[in-house]
């Protein structure tokens, strides 16, 4: 049986963690067997170069080492606990891909689209997503929710990558916008500047059909 590979993107403060663990929830509850994982990260592995590619003491990192550190998490990711996954027919959830690393990469950083995107091929073999829920909020929101997480929630610190300044924030949104206008055969774009109940409602109804087809 063909497994089902689902992920969530957006800029950060957008929910698209809060909404990946209630489709998580929601496919359960119907007996499917359900695999969710994030990037970086996901395999001992990934989730060692996570630590090294999102602390705060790495501001001095280069864009051409993080281009190749998050591709190095990806791959292992893929290799050893996503395609294993998809082949035993379970549906993969995962925080984040390829479409993280366009919009934070080619279009935060300005790295070339093209070096970006093949980069990102070999480490993940060419897997693509079946479906990808963008969760889009005004770059003024993002910001807000990020910083009002910092203020309330105790010991929480903003990585290395939410820590950037407001304008690469901008870019990573209008990456992502970007990225769903030419890819709206596989990415659902939701407004994320609603209630979580509507936006939860909206990607159920949306998977159910796509599980129709699979």
């Amino acid at each position: 049986m063909k497994g089902l590979f689902i992920t969530f993107e957006g800029p950060d403060g957008a929910g698209k963690t809060t909404q990946l663990k209630r489709l998580a929830a929601k496919l359960q509850e119907t007996g499917r067997d359900v695999i969710v994982t994030r990037e970086p990260g996901g395999t001992s592995i990934s989730d060692q170069i996570r630590e090294v590619l999102l602390s705060p003491d790495n501001k001095k990192m280069t864009d051409q080492a993080e281009v190749l550190l998050y591709a190095a998490s990806r791959a292992q990711h893929v290799h050893e606990l996503i395609i294993p996954s998809l082949a035993q027919g379970k549906i993969v959830l995962c925080d984040r891909f390829i479409d993280a690393s366009m919009a934070y990469q080619a279009y935060g950083l300005g790295i070339d689209e093209q070096f970006v995107r093949s980069v990102n091929h070999y480490a993940s073999s060419g897997l693509q997503p079946n479906r990808t829920y963008l969760l889009d909020v005004p770059i003024e929101v993002s910001l807000a929710r990020l910083s009002h997480r910092q203020s309330t929630v105790t010991g929480s610190e903003l990585d290395r990558i939410e820590q950037k300044p407001a304008d690469y924030h901008r870019k990573v949104r209008e990456g992502f916008v970007r990225i769903s206008e030419q890819n709206r055969e596989r990415v659902c774009w939701v407004n994320a500047s609603r209630g979580e109940e509507e936006i939860a409602g909206d990607i159920w109804s949306d998977c159910n059909r796509l599980l129709n087809h699979f």
